[in-house]
């Protein structure tokens, strides 16, 4: 089965909102759309609301980097998923940065994919292991961990609305960047299927969109789109670079090409 490939460029917490109006023009002067590549861009949550009255729906789509699981109530100083909805149209969830800096728990997770699901807001939800737990041979346990627990609440007909992004953390540059093989994340992705086809069957495990992300840039790109199983990926660093997005969006669309 051939599934769209998806390009989330995660902005993190840089650029202000004047600087992200201005990346988000070039991006849409320099990146044709495509039927076969989607693309989703993840700003701050200050700049989402502006950006949101500027993007081209045609070719780009939004994402929030996080949100609280509430829908609302006393909550100081957060944003739910109810307050995002028909703003963006996909949610980062679980990545590393939150469950390392922040102490995301697995419990927390779950309840933010089901938030998300239930405002109709596509979760990214990313999954990996340290470079500790690797090295303790534990990757598995982990993926496996963090995969169940966070769909727990969903039933087989939401599933098909969950793209899952394999993260590594030892790949990550801020962590150590180590380069990760072609061998280590294949596995790691047949891995993550096969929990999902234990949970919701072959076909569920078959739709699930899949996404690398782990200090991918332009010149590695097409190598991890052309392991089997990825179906796009989860860009950090290299997507606050005009040239280097448009790069890594062309590539895709090659790849995606060749592929088919």
């Amino acid at each position: 089965m051939l599934r769209r490939t998806l390009v989330v460029g995660n902005w993190k917490m840089n650029l202000t909102t004047q600087q992200s109006s201005l990346l988000l023009r070039r991006l849409q002067q320099n990146i044709q759309g495509h039927r076969a590549v989607e693309v989703v861009l993840a700003p701050s949550m200050l700049a989402l609301q502006p950006l949101s009255v500027e993007i081209d729906r045609r070719k780009f789509k939004l994402a929030a980097q996080n949100a609280y699981f509430k829908d609302e109530g006393g909550f100081t100083g957060e944003v739910s998923f109810a307050m995002l909805r028909g703003i963006v149209s996909y949610a980062i969830i679980g990545h590393s940065a939150r469950r390392l800096y922040f102490g995301e728990t697995l419990d927390d997770v779950t309840q933010k994919v089901e938030a998300a699901v239930r405002n109709d807001i596509t979760p990214i939800l990313c999954v990996g292991e340290t470079k500790r737990e690797r090295d303790a041979r534990e990757t598995k346990r982990v993926i496996c961990d963090q995969v169940v627990s966070a769909l727990a609440n969903l039933t087989s007909a939401e599933i098909d609305s969950v793209v899952i992004a394999y993260e590594p953390i030892w790949a990550i540059s801020a962590y150590g960047g180590a380069v990760a093989k072609p061998s280590d994340v294949t596995t790691v992705v047949e891995y993550i299927r096969l929990q999902i086809r234990e949970l919701y069957g072959k076909l569920a495990a078959e739709r699930v969109r899949v996404l690398y992300g782990g200090s991918v840039d332009a010149h590695d790109v097409k190598g991890f789109l052309s392991i089997k199983g990825i179906d796009g990926v989860l860009v950090g660093a290299a997507s606050i670079s005009a040239n280097k997005f448009v790069n890594i969006v062309s590539a895709a669309y090659q790849t995606h090409t060749e592929v088919q």
